[in-house]
């Protein structure tokens, strides 16, 4: 699974120039707990959180409140690309306790993956991603060539021909399947094995 496999898509994002007040309502009106802040190019330029805003209302010591997102954001921010591994990502967020990670493709927001996300995508019953991995390995190579059975979100699948590349190609399309976590394909005879369900 990569990150274009669970992110949200199309993102809201806020420009670094947008009224505080703007970037707040959206974050209460919509009910995420971040936005990721873009110049005018659409690059991620800072992150805007729940904890900005309070840590802003209620400073520890007098100041002025920030009146725009980039006074008011959190910068640098880590972002992923599309293209990096789900685990990769899963990992990062409970290292370091984040709860939004902004995607970009080429540089540009393409979209957010949350802890929510991850919940979407991790709480699929089996029998959905066992159905989703048969659908793509039908395409692949016919639907009576392989059996399939996910437990616990890892597929298992057994390949009634003996080709290395084709196994290699079955776990690959199976790990692609949103809510997989792992895939292991093994050779063997399928008029003898009974498909799990």
């Amino acid at each position: 699974m990569r990150a274009r496999d669970i992110m949200t898509a199309p993102v809201v994002a806020i420009h670094t120039a947008e009224d505080v007040r703007i970037a707040g309502q959206l974050l209460a009106e919509r009910g995420f707990t971040a936005l990721p802040v873009v110049d005018d190019d659409n690059r991620v330029t800072g992150i805007a959180t729940e904890a900005d805003f309070i840590a802003d209302r209620f400073p520890g010591e007098p100041r002025r409140p920030a009146h725009t997102v980039a006074e008011l954001m959190t910068a640098p921010v880590r972002t992923v690309d599309v293209d990096d591994d789900a685990a990769r990502l899963a990992r990062l967020m409970l290292d370091e306790h984040l709860r939004c990670l902004p995607v970009v493709d080429r540089g540009k927001l393409a979209g957010v993956v949350t802890r929510r996300d991850f919940l979407r995508v991790l709480a699929r019953p089996d029998e959905a991603l066992a159905n989703d991995v048969r659908g793509r390995l039908a395409v692949f190579g016919g639907g009576d060539r392989w059996i399939v059975d996910v437990r616990d979100g890892e597929a298992t699948i057994l390949d009634r021909f003996d080709s290395d590349k084709d196994r290699e190609v079955a776990v690959i399309l199976a790990e692609g399947v949103p809510g997989v976590i792992r895939a292991r394909c093994y050779v063997g005879e399928i008029e003898h094995q009974e498909e799990k369900a």
